[in-house]
């Protein structure tokens, strides 16, 4: 494993002295006492210009923040797992316009869930929900904590979120549910890329995990990313607050030190910075990294583009000037969101704050690592916009 490359921010274009500026807010935010800890990595064209470690691992504990430290990634496994797929339809092993239901039969004749008088139907679904419909999140599918709807409640009660249940398992409790939305017609943030993590399993005739240490992990040389973490790792693992520092209620995040039942595609992985940057790497390198090509850069174009163009959006999760590709949120707009960027760039986040984003027409990538689950709003905005304020030319 050839380990990335690194230069000066000068050399890349980017101001050292408002690169340090951005640390210096991070760590005046731990001072404050709102954040316990960061890693910050940035690169552009193609290099590290910064890899830094900023106040504790764990709070509890006084242990500082390393740059290895393990978080829960939680929704950034999503565009890993949106990898996992397009690298089988790239074997001709699936074909994203066919149905759910080919690969998974649980899923085969949906219904639609619709409340009338206060009194909740079932429509048949007008088409069948698609593996391209999973990918960008219009399979009708949602979250237990994206509303109080009757789905929503069922979700909930059903407790989809649990990690006891192995992904077979899982599939064929979620299929059984009404769907939120006709399929294809709403952009609905959802459990389908755990969906997805059963359909790699099912082709590729291995757990989830396996596949992707096996076919993403090692040849990226990912060597700290999984599903759990080894004893022998415990003491790198980063934790948030054990009281929200806000006065909210904080989020109960999933104990990493145990192997699951389920293996996620939706939420599921622990990763280091300098991990998720060789992914990171590899899709700016348009679907190559140390000379192993896991997607050709056609499928790489085909994934952070939009693939929502005027289905509309169910909730906020998506700024202004966005639409959603592949695994990835995509900006369609220079301007409109409230948050800089380039059209063309592509990002997500995990639920308990790590981030990233790729701009291809800046050959700049960021992401940072923080386990502040109630705070993630205020974060991810701030470290973008003092990312792109470091671009000098």
């Amino acid at each position: 494993m050839t380990e990335l490359a690194f230069a000066l921010p000068d050399e890349v274009g980017l101001c050292a002295g408002r690169l340090r500026r951005m640390l210096d807010v991070l760590q005046g935010e731990i001072d404050g006492g709102r954040l316990p800890g960061a890693v910050a990595l940035v690169a552009r064209r193609g290099r590290v210009a910064l890899f830094e470690s900023l106040g504790q691992q764990d709070p509890s504990t006084g242990a500082p923040m390393a740059r290895d430290a393990i978080f829960r990634i939680y929704s950034m496994t999503k565009p890993v797992v949106s990898v996992a797929v397009m690298m089988l339809m790239e074997q001709g092993k699936l074909l994203l316009s066919e149905p759910i239901a080919r690969y998974l039969p649980e899923f085969a004749n949906q219904k639609v869930a619709v409340e009338k008088g206060g009194k909740l139907e079932l429509q048949d679904a007008d088409r069948p929900a698609t593996v391209h419909d999973l990918l960008r999140h219009t399979a009708g599918l949602t979250y237990e904590f994206m509303g109080s709807d009757a789905v929503h409640r069922q979700y909930a009660a059903l407790q989809m979120g649990s990690r006891e249940r192995s992904n077979a398992e899982f599939s064929q409790v979620l299929a059984a549910l009404p769907l939120m939305y006709q399929p294809g017609s709403v952009w609905e943030y959802s459990r389908a890329t755990d969906v997805l993590g059963r359909l790699v399993e099912v082709i590729s005739g291995l757990a989830l995990g396996d596949y992707l240490s096996q076919q993403i992990f090692m040849p990226l040389g990912m060597t700290d990313t999984g599903f759990s973490v080894p004893e022998a790792d415990h003491s790198r693992i980063a934790e948030p607050f054990a009281h929200d520092p806000d006065g909210g209620v904080p989020m109960r995040v999933f104990e990493p030190r145990r192997v699951p039942a389920m293996q996620g595609g939706g939420g599921g992985l622990l990763s280091t910075a300098m991990d998720y940057a060789r992914f990171l790497q590899f899709m700016r390198n348009k679907g190559e990294l140390d000379g192993v090509r896991l997607l050709g850069p056609c499928t790489v174009d085909f994934m952070t583009a939009d693939h929502l163009g005027a289905i509309p959006s169910a909730s906020e999760l998506l700024p202004p000037g966005h639409g959603f590709g592949l695994g990835f949120a995509v900006r369609t707009a220079t301007g409109i969101s409230p948050v800089p960027g380039s059209a063309g760039l592509y990002y997500w986040g995990g639920i308990a704050g790590t981030t990233f984003f790729v701009d291809p027409a800046q050959d700049l990538y960021a992401l940072l690592m923080i386990q502040a689950p109630n705070q993630r709003d205020y974060y991810r905005p701030l470290f973008r916009s003092l990312v792109y304020a470091a671009v000098t030319n």
